[in-house]
């Protein structure tokens, strides 16, 4: 049981460093609008990854997982979107061509 818990205790802080670092690719490679999302997807991964370890240490339901799951679909969906009318207006995703004001 120490050995199963320790485990655990191991994924969250494997998944704080996913999140660390997801952090770090959407501050630092802001020029493509697709990098961005993917960061993005790549945060949301691991903050889904630390409920469900999170949910599973406390013994806890999980019905609260598939309200975050429908959420982060939507949240990819209208990233999706908005990266599509970027590139059909502009060309390219890249944040410079356009003025956000």
């Amino acid at each position: 049981m120490f050995y199963f818990k320790l485990w655990k205790l191991l994924m969250m802080n494997m998944t704080f460093f996913i999140f660390m670092i997801g952090n770090l690719i959407f501050v630092s490679k802001h020029k493509h609008l697709l990098i961005m999302l993917l960061s993005l997807e790549f945060i949301v991964l691991s903050i889904y990854l630390m409920m469900v370890l999170y949910l599973s240490f406390i013994e806890f339901d999980m019905y609260m997982l598939m309200v975050f799951l429908v959420f982060s679909v939507c949240e990819g969906a209208l990233g999706i979107s908005i990266l599509v009318s970027m590139i059909r207006t502009y060309g390219n995703d890249y944040f410079q061509s356009f003025s956000l004001l």
